[in-house]
């Protein structure tokens, strides 16, 4: 990142066409951020500036379409900003004003909020494109967790109770459900994913300040351990799916980016005579 950061900067779009906002940065004053960045799959360009600058927030979308929402400004805010790949706009604050949020959607019109604190909520936004409206809320009350997927398929894992938790819930559009908890509990974590059926969540902190690169995938039925990040990291920035996504920021206040990708198995039927 050419801004480096930490503190839940959130992100949007894939792994080779991501979007970075907010967070937190490590200069002389450390202050909140409005940056924001475009990625292209080998670079950053930073792109037009939040229109408040915050940490702790919320994220989700495509790199041309996305949405900012909630965070720290110092205290907390509602705040909600569009982004439609020219500058970002002030739209409709959260009901509930809140940092430290989940959010999953795949565009700017259309996604979900949930979770948050400063105390451990269990609270669900939906987002119309307009403005935001109170749904079902998550089972288990949390802060700081992972969150991707649309407004009609997500998956929430990890966070902090304010105990760090390993729960994960799966949302359907309607109501979520308890699943297979993660291996490893941790907060400030981060996730990517397509949809419900299948989740990437990797980094955060378990214990308390201790900085994790710890890898699961979700299948759809329970969780398995894989390959670490490079780097120990918490309350980064995320993108794109299970199989092909994006880490960016924190440790500390770093600018440092790594990419995930499953491997593609080919079958090939050879003829012989």
């Amino acid at each position: 990142l050419n801004v480096a950061r930490n503190n839940q900067l959130a992100g949007a779009g894939t792994q080779t066409a991501a979007l970075a906002f907010g967070g937190y940065t490590g200069a002389s004053p450390a202050a909140n951020s409005a940056s924001s960045e475009a990625y292209n799959g080998s670079t950053w360009t930073a792109t037009p500036s939040l229109t408040t600058a915050r940490r702790n927030l919320g994220g989700f979308g495509v790199q041309t379409s996305a949405l900012a929402f909630g965070g720290y400004t110092d205290p907390t805010t509602g705040k909600t900003e569009s982004w439609n790949n020219s500058s970002w706009t002030e739209v409709s604050d959260l009901n509930s004003v809140r940092g430290g949020v989940g959010g999953a959607g795949v565009s700017n019109s259309s996604g979900i909020c949930f979770g948050g604190n400063p105390t451990p909520r269990a609270l669900t936004e939906s987002w119309n494109g307009t403005a935001w409206a109170e749904v079902a809320d998550l089972n288990t009350a949390r802060q700081n967790l992972a969150g991707a997927g649309t407004a009609t398929s997500a998956i929430a894992s990890g966070g902090g109770t304010p105990t760090i938790t390993a729960e994960s819930e799966s949302w359907n559009g309607t109501s979520w459900s308890t699943i297979a908890e993660l291996n490893t509990a941790r907060t400030a974590t981060q996730g990517a994913s397509a949809d419900n059926a299948s989740f990437l969540t990797y980094g955060g902190e378990t214990p308390p300040g201790a900085q994790s690169g710890a890898t699961e995938f979700y299948n759809g039925t329970s969780w398995t351990e894989t390959a670490d990040l490079a780097a120990g990291r918490s309350g980064a920035g995320a993108a794109g799916t299970s199989t092909l996504a994006l880490c960016f920021g924190s440790p500390s206040t770093s600018g440092q980016t790594e990419e995930w990708t499953v491997p593609e198995f080919v079958i090939k039927t050879v003829t012989t005579s």
